[in-house]
């Protein structure tokens, strides 16, 4: 008997950028595309996925939208991370010319990251849900007047061409995923760089943050990333999300986790992940 292949779920539709970060880390997992981000965290959840490709900051565009506040409710763990190269490129039908195009559909900030090259083009931008949604319904249009910006696989997937490669303006841009499951798989303590993620939220009192963050300092673990979110329609104080260098059993990090929790609500502190940190980190900085 055959085993049934595992899947690993992706908000957007099939030629997304999350679908290329999907084959680029797990290459032999089904691709399952999901309508949202809480459908794809569920898929996870509720066992149709063994994971998850969660997008969560991008170096022209910043963090994506609402996906800090889903992260601690989901239950789920980051066992690793990949660091997507995004070349958006300019499609059309089968048989278009450039001269002939009028205007260009996209996510909005795929239409912001090649906003100089599209005026250059003269055409009109038109937002979408999505890069590889827009991709779809140009095909499905044939129109050889209307383009769309997105990914190489989203023009196979979509038969469109190529009309210019590489249209972004930033070349260097590039999307952060973790790869997220129903476990945690914490690896072994080595000399391997690896990333600790938490969340927490800070008691009320005078320099509560800068008195948590304290044990870092004074043991000497380096924090990447710091931000704070709220969640939406709910009265209280902010949360906040943190990446640090270091694994989460050095007794340097104890230690600074010790001093953090004393500065914390009770029970707000929460672990998503220590995990080996990506050799190409660089690329977001």
């Amino acid at each position: 008997m055959l085993d049934t292949p595992q899947k690993i779920a992706f908000q957007g539709v099939p030629g997304a950028y999350s679908h290329m970060a999907c084959q680029a880390v797990k290459p032999n997992m089904d691709a399952i595309a999901c309508a949202s981000f809480e459908d794809m965290l569920n898929r996870v959840q509720d066992g149709q996925a063994t994971l998850a490709m969660v997008p969560v900051e991008n170096s022209t565009a910043g963090r994506v939208a609402d996906i800090h506040h889903l992260l601690p409710g989901s239950g789920l763990y980051i066992i690793g991370e990949h660091f997507q190269r995004v070349n958006h490129h300019l499609l059309a039908p089968r048989g278009s010319q450039i001269d002939k195009l009028k205007t260009v559909h996209s996510h909005a900030q795929g239409l912001a990251q090649c906003r100089q090259h599209i005026r250059k083009l003269g055409l009109t931008p038109i937002m979408h849900a999505d890069t590889a949604g827009a991709a779809k319904d140009v095909a499905k249009t044939g129109d050889p007047s209307v383009a769309a910006v997105a990914s190489r696989l989203a023009a196979e997937i979509y038969d469109l061409d190529i009309i210019i490669d590489s249209l972004e303006d930033d070349k260097r841009n590039t999307t952060r995923f973790l790869v997220m499951a129903a476990d945690p798989v914490v690896p072994e303590m080595s000399d391997a760089a690896m990333i600790t993620t938490l969340v927490f939220q800070l008691r009320s009192v005078p320099a509560a943050l800068y008195k948590a963050l304290g044990g870092f300092a004074t043991n000497g673990i380096n924090l990447t990333k710091l931000e704070s979110y709220l969640r939406p329609g709910v009265n209280e104080r902010a949360k906040f999300y943190m990446d640090v260098e270091g694994h989460i059993d050095e007794p340097a990090m104890i230690n600074a986790m010790e001093e953090l929790q004393f500065y914390c609500v009770k029970d707000e502190v929460r672990v998503l992940g220590t995990y080996a940190a990506s050799s190409d980190r660089h690329q977001l900085s």
